[in-house]
């Protein structure tokens, strides 16, 4: 089985800014205490702990670099690249309300290597509609960027309007809507969300950072969650990903791969295939 990874990260605190990474930038996480990753996370780390299986190449997402030099990441990662050969491609940062978004974009999309921007919509609900925020996704599209989303489920109302009346920008949804709540209310709304997200053709899923705070990651609490986002959005638009270093404060790499492999033991070669290589690659236009 061939695999493209199409969530992690690196990161050098010796050399680059991470703020949330800092001593002095400890922020709530959804993980709780992630004292164990703010240590140097880079290329060799990776292929350590993906040691047991064939990855052929990765999806690097911003890692919320300092946003006064949004760009300083891409440039670093070119760097990174060149040396070592990964990743394949990246997701770089964009704050889209700020007034320079169309700048950052611009310098952004300049580097052959990136293929989406990602900005977490902040707090209150409604912001994925306010004018200055869609002002800067509106560019998009014409720099040939998608957009990876990462927000709670409960504000995916939002992020369909956003698919509907932007439909030459995909959008990529991270980490599954995040399903926190593994109540029985939990998951159906988290399901309801999903399903109406979905029916926008111009959105598809990876399906990674699903550990639940406090329970680690198993099968058992991930087989419904796995199976459940791909019933939605069908095989060809779901693929995995391990979010390392973030979820290694769950599991390990290999158990959350193995996990994936085991729940999609019932599916077909072609299958597996797509969700674990071939939709990463379509969907991030990597050149093998």
């Amino acid at each position: 089985m061939k695999i493209v990874d199409a969530h992690h990260h690196f990161w050098d605190l010796e050399r680059n800014p991470h703020p949330w990474l800092t001593e002095d930038g400890k922020i709530p996480f959804r993980y709780g205490d992630y004292a164990s990753i703010r240590r140097n996370y880079l290329p060799d780390d990776f292929r350590a702990d993906g040691a047991a299986f064939d990855i052929v190449g990765s999806v690097h997402v911003e890692a919320e670099w300092d946003p006064s030099d949004p760009v300083g990441e891409t440039r670093w990662l070119q760097s990174v690249r060149e040396d070592c050969g990964l990743p394949s491609v990246c997701v770089a940062q964009a704050w889209l309300h700020n007034e320079d978004a169309s700048a950052i974009l611009e310098a952004q999309a300049s580097y052959p290597f990136v293929r989406s921007v990602r900005h977490k919509p902040p707090e209150p609900a409604g912001f994925m509609d306010s004018t200055a925020w869609r002002h800067g996704y509106a560019q998009l599209a014409k720099h040939g960027l998608s957009f990876d989303l990462q927000t709670p489920w409960n504000r995916l109302a939002e992020a369909y309007r956003l698919a509907c009346d932007f439909p030459d920008t995909r959008i990529i949804l991270n980490h599954a809507g995040l399903p926190a709540d593994r109540s029985a209310a939990g998951l159906a709304g988290w399901r309801d969300a999903m399903r109406r997200f979905s029916e926008a053709p111009n959105t598809v899923v990876k399906i990674s950072g699903i550990g639940v705070p406090g329970a680690g990651w198993s099968i058992e609490t991930n087989r419904t969650v796995v199976l459940d986002a791909i019933e939605i959005f069908g095989v060809d638009r779901c693929m995995f990903a391990s979010n390392f270093p973030v979820d290694s404060l769950v599991a390990g790499y290999e158990q959350i791969f193995s996990g994936f492999l085991t729940i999609t033991e019932g599916f077909s070669e072609t299958e597996r295939a797509m969700l674990f290589h071939d939709n990463v690659v379509r969907y991030y236009r990597i050149r093998e």
